[in-house]
């Protein structure tokens, strides 16, 4: 029977071994549900990513993984430490069982091949069985369901909208119909109308495959908007975890309250500006 949760993440923490080192992620415990979208909000670098990055093993040096475990139910019932697998295990679940899209993604695409044959690139990877006519086909149908449209298959990066790469990057996080997708901030460099329309449309793909979203941000009202739970973090720490709901009426750290009062009503009187301070640590100094 497949567990409730999809994703469990116990005394997490991660350490920049640099002179001095930095405590970047700090015991932090997560339990993500399965088909469900779970915000994380906090203001740069606060460790989001550095989290993101380091139960997914994608962290490099200086970054050193000091302590916790990470386990992924599996849809067909098994549990997978994913700290105890090796490299090449890793490498076949990444994509297959959990995607990303990256910071900056709309950029990462490679400007002289056609984002097709990029994408193309995933099946040839991961499901070598295929026939080039059949990658064909699913590429085609990716491009079709994030609203690019199968003709754009020949297209070069250059020749797409920012808000059309940000597509092909979300298109190739789904070739493989992963349970899981972490998006770390994926709609940052996009205009607001742009931003709508690709909300909209994880949250169309969530509920007709099923998937959970861990989705990355400072923007916290934008999590208020489209997650089902937030988790707050702070110099590494998550310092409060609710229902986007009950944030909203009633955040109970004062981190929360200052993300919540750092944006700017549209009526009232003028306030002053509020920032909170969610800077990592270095190793040892006090909090």
């Amino acid at each position: 029977m497949p567990h409730d949760n999809l994703l469990t993440v116990s005394d997490f923490s991660v350490v920049y071994d640099v002179d001095p080192p930095v405590e970047a992620v700090t015991d932090v415990r997560l339990e993500l549900r399965r088909g469900e979208i779970l915000g994380l909000a906090g203001e740069s670098g606060c460790g989001k990513t550095t989290l993101a990055y380091g139960v997914q093993r994608l962290l490099k040096d200086p970054a050193v993984i000091t302590g916790g475990s990470a386990s992924f139910h599996d849809a067909d019932g098994t549990d997978v430490d994913l700290f105890g697998l090796d490299e090449r295990a890793m490498r076949r679940f990444r994509w297959d069982k959990v995607s990303m899209v990256f910071q900056g993604a709309m950029n990462a695409l490679n400007p002289v091949v056609a984002v097709g044959r990029q994408l193309e690139d995933v099946y040839t990877t991961h499901r070598p069985k295929l026939s080039r006519a059949q990658r064909r086909e699913e590429c085609g149908q990716l491009l079709d369901m994030v609203g690019v449209g199968r003709d754009r298959f020949r297209s070069f990066p250059h020749e797409l909208s920012g808000g059309m790469r940000q597509r092909v990057m979300i298109a190739m996080a789904l070739a493989l119909r992963p349970q899981l997708m972490i998006m770390d901030e994926p709609t940052t460099a996009l205009d607001v109308l742009m931003q709508r329309e690709i909300l909209q449309q994880i949250s169309d793909l969530r509920t007709e495959f099923g998937f959970s979203v861990i989705f990355i941000t400072h923007d916290l009202p934008l999590l208020l908007e489209i997650s089902d739970r937030i988790a707050v973090m702070r110099a590494g720490r998550i310092v409060e975890l609710d229902t986007a709901a009950n944030l909203y009426r009633g955040a109970q750290h004062p981190y929360t309250r200052q993300l919540l009062a750092s944006f700017p009503s549209l009526t009232g009187e003028r306030g002053d500006f509020v920032r909170g301070h969610g800077e990592p640590t270095p190793a040892g100094a006090q909090r």
